[in-house]
């Protein structure tokens, strides 16, 4: 049965590896990877001399870390919410409202937020000039566009990640909440005290597993929101290697930058392992 699954891998994520030797030649597409000229490491010297690489880092890990944090605390806030509650059918009602986004490709979200964040035309900004608050470009100012990534990716993925939450929420012994409240504690009392207690091995580890992507800021969705405008705030790795390898065909070059990218994030993720296996007790086997 794991044998499609297995040769699935194989074709699509280690058989593509062999192209890494491009990140060490000036690729030329009609010689192949076995005639084009080899350049060592001087792809790697010309990514490094780029006055922009450091921005782009930068801005990688800067929005990176941002979404794993919001990206953490939110679920969980909403799952105690979630669990507050005692109508059942509020409840589902509100679960499937929060689930929705996830389910909706940035393509589309990407036209809604332009609708939406428009200067002159859209919701937020309407809301904005009702107050006497003078008009914000928020896709258009670097000021504003790394959270504006950061809100929408939340807002888009939270209510996914809250079933997690929910889920180790129902793991909890409910003879724990009846001795707590024969104790005299109240909701609050037994949220602190027994309700988050009981998910922190689970907060543990997925905090920890997100370690893996601190370089993977979302390509999706910068490429459908960001513009030449906000270069300067929301370009990340991914973006440029894209225009590197696709819109300038310096192939070699965005090789080098992808290699670079997956050598530090396999690190990041082997440390990310490491850490789940002695904070959280967390096994692969």
């Amino acid at each position: 049965m794991l044998l499609p699954a297995v040769i699935i891998v194989l074709i699509f994520c280690y058989g593509p590896m062999a192209g890494m030797i491009i990140a060490f030649e000036k690729y030329i597409p009609a010689r192949g990877m076995l005639h084009s000229k080899w350049v060592g490491l001087d792809n790697f010297k010309f990514v490094i001399s780029l006055p922009d690489t450091y921005r782009v880092l930068y801005n990688t890990i800067f929005i990176a870390l941002m979404k794993m944090v919001c990206g953490l605390i939110a679920p969980i806030v909403t799952a105690l919410l979630l669990n507050e509650i005692r109508k059942m059918a509020f409840k589902r009602v509100f679960q499937t409202l929060i689930y929705l986004p996830h389910f909706l490709s940035w393509i589309i979200l990407g036209g809604i937020l332009l609708d939406i964040l428009s200067p002159s035309s859209g919701l937020v900004n309407q809301v904005l000039g009702s107050l006497g608050i003078k008009p914000i470009f928020f896709l258009g100012d670097n000021r504003w566009f790394p959270f504006v990534l950061v809100s929408t990716d939340v807002w888009k993925e939270f209510g996914f990640g809250t079933i997690v939450y929910l889920a180790a929420l129902t793991g909890i012994n409910p003879a724990l909440y009846e001795a707590a409240e024969i104790d005299g504690a109240g909701r609050w009392k037994q949220t602190l005290n027994v309700t988050l207690p009981g998910i922190v091995p689970i907060v543990i580890l997925l905090s920890t597993l997100s370690l893996g992507q601190i370089l993977n800021a979302g390509f999706d969705q910068v490429f459908n929101l960001y513009n030449s405008q906000v270069y300067q705030s929301g370009d990340i790795i991914d973006t440029l290697v894209y225009r590197l390898g696709l819109e300038q065909a310096q192939y070699g070059v965005a090789t080098a930058v992808g290699l670079f990218k997956s050598v530090v994030s396999f690190v990041f993720i082997s440390c990310s392992y490491g850490m789940a296996y002695r904070f959280a007790n967390y096994r692969i086997f």
